[in-house]
């Protein structure tokens, strides 16, 4: 496996990747319905275009192995880690790891003295066996749907 800056032509992979992993890795603990809200499936087309435009402007990472897509994540210049989701058959073999230890070094580069994300239930694990901790649980809407989520943080 090898981690590489994206690329615009990476997009399609990445959301399908994305609503693949919510929909299936978080099944355990979202309900059908707030998955449904987290991921549209109407919503995908847009998405391509809004999420071009967002992990262009972000340092985004992707994983390869094999040849295929199977993580990303991105983070902003301010440290706020937006994205992070690894294919469901290859989870809890090092991708999530590779791609936030690339993301650390990032942010240790500019300079940066904290990294934050908003993790949800299944994320909150993996992200305090490195080091984040829980700010504050948060309640957050999409679509009308309530989603429970984490703030946390990680000094570097």
């Amino acid at each position: 496996m090898h981690i590489r800056s994206f690329e615009i032509e990476d997009i399609a992979q990445i959301v399908a990747l994305f609503f693949d992993t919510v929909h299936t890795v978080n099944a355990k603990d979202y309900t059908a319905a707030q998955l449904q809200a987290w991921a549209p499936a109407d919503e995908q087309v847009e998405k391509l275009a809004r999420w071009a435009e967002s992990l262009s402007q972000h340092m985004t990472y992707v994983a390869i192995r094999e040849g295929e897509l199977v993580g990303f994540s991105d983070m902003d210049a301010g440290g706020y880690l937006d994205r992070l989701y690894v294919h469901k058959d290859v989870q809890k073999q090092g991708v999530a790891t590779a791609l936030l230890s690339k993301l650390e070094q990032e942010a240790r580069k500019l300079g940066l003295s904290e990294m934050r994300t908003d993790a949800s239930i299944t994320a909150v694990p993996f992200f305090e066996r490195h080091g984040f901790c829980i700010l504050q649980a948060q309640m957050v809407q999409r679509r009308g749907v309530g989603l429970m989520n984490y703030k946390m943080s990680k000094r570097l």
